[in-house]
């Protein structure tokens, strides 16, 4: 009677790590932890972004967020007001627009670290300010240290 239920238990296992994995994740099921000063308004404006597209989010004040941002491998010249880190590790610094980060998930470059939008330019996610608009770059950051533009956003329009 035990090997019946041990091997009924192990069956009902196996099943359902099946299922979790047949079952293609959706967006919903993606987790964002970002990291941010606790008075920071243009990082909540970013996460209310992320959340209307549909992303869940944690958000976390750590005490010294530069040495966070060190712990993750992250120059000063790829950083901006928040740190985003994906379930699956990927970093995500700064105002990226979702459908960058969403393209990018699809199929991250080998050796990738994620992305970063430097500063904080005026008109993307969580930066608006009426109809002003500043041209940024969205850079692919790499593990080795090495980045390249991963997109030129040039007006307003190119970010949804």
């Amino acid at each position: 009677m035990r090997f019946r239920s041990f091997k009924t238990l192990l069956t009902s296992i196996a099943l359902g790590i099946t299922s979790n994995f047949a079952s293609a994740q959706s967006i919903e099921d993606i987790v964002l932890n970002v990291y941010k000063e606790p008075t920071c308004g243009c990082c909540n404006g970013w996460i209310d972004h992320m959340e209307d597209s549909g992303y869940k989010t944690a958000f976390h004040h750590p005490s010294d967020i530069n040495n966070l941002k060190d712990d993750y491998g992250l120059k000063n010249e790829w950083r901006s007001c928040h740190t985003a880190v994906h379930e699956t590790g990927y970093i995500f610094e700064g105002h990226i627009p979702e459908k960058f980060i969403a393209q990018f998930l699809e199929s991250p470059p080998e050796g990738a670290l994620g992305l970063a939008v430097p500063g904080m330019p005026i008109g993307g996610p969580g930066m608006e300010i009426g109809n002003r608009f500043t041209p940024y770059d969205i850079l692919l950051i790499n593990r080795d240290g090495t980045h390249s533009v991963f997109f030129s956003v040039k007006n307003a329009s190119q970010q949804n």
